[in-house]
């Protein structure tokens, strides 16, 4: 995408960042929104694991970034062990949007206010290319597991309960 001056504000933002960080991706402007990574998948025609869903988590009163595969659920419990904090929740829209200054459905895992602690799932290890959104529903860029980690200063975890989905060819697993 080119002319980041005519994006919108967070994507332009996102892309400056991603430029700065000598990241190869291009953001892509899809057709439809993607709030979901099923409607990014379908979108571009890729499986929902590949599809690196941004969810925002208060933990402490602090903002936590969890990269996770779109095939993949999180599990709150598991975080906070991780953690070892008492309890971490999904973040209201509106903390979502104090942290990040991205809405919920276009959270890029770059381009906030100021730096988040980010948890990268090791299930998107598992995709040679990641989707990722740029800070607005209707975009998103390529990226690989290690670029993520690259670009948030992330930490590899184990988000949630065993494997999203078996491999191919892994069936009785």
């Amino acid at each position: 995408m080119t002319g980041a001056e005519t994006l919108h504000p967070r994507v332009a933002e996102v892309v400056r960042q991603l430029r700065a960080a000598g990241a190869p991706g291009e953001v892509r402007a899809l057709p439809d929104s993607a709030r979901t990574a099923a409607a990014a998948a379908a979108q571009l025609g890729v499986e929902v694991g590949a599809i690196a869903n941004s969810l925002v988590f208060e933990a402490v009163g602090q903002p936590l970034l969890v990269l996770t595969s779109g095939a993949h659920r999180v599990d709150e419990e598991l975080l906070a062990t991780l953690l070892g904090v008492p309890e971490v929740r999904r973040a209201t829209p509106a903390f979502v949007r104090e942290h990040t200054g991205q809405a919920i459905g276009g959270v890029a895992p770059v381009g906030h206010p100021a730096p988040i602690g980010t948890l990268v799932d090791v299930e998107l290890a598992r995709h040679p290319q990641v989707w990722a959104a740029a800070g607005h529903p209707h975009t998103v860029f390529p990226t690989t597991y290690d670029e993520l980690l690259r670009l948030t200063g992330g930490t590899p975890a184990e988000v949630g309960p065993g494997p999203a989905v078996a491999p191919a060819g892994a069936a009785g697993r």
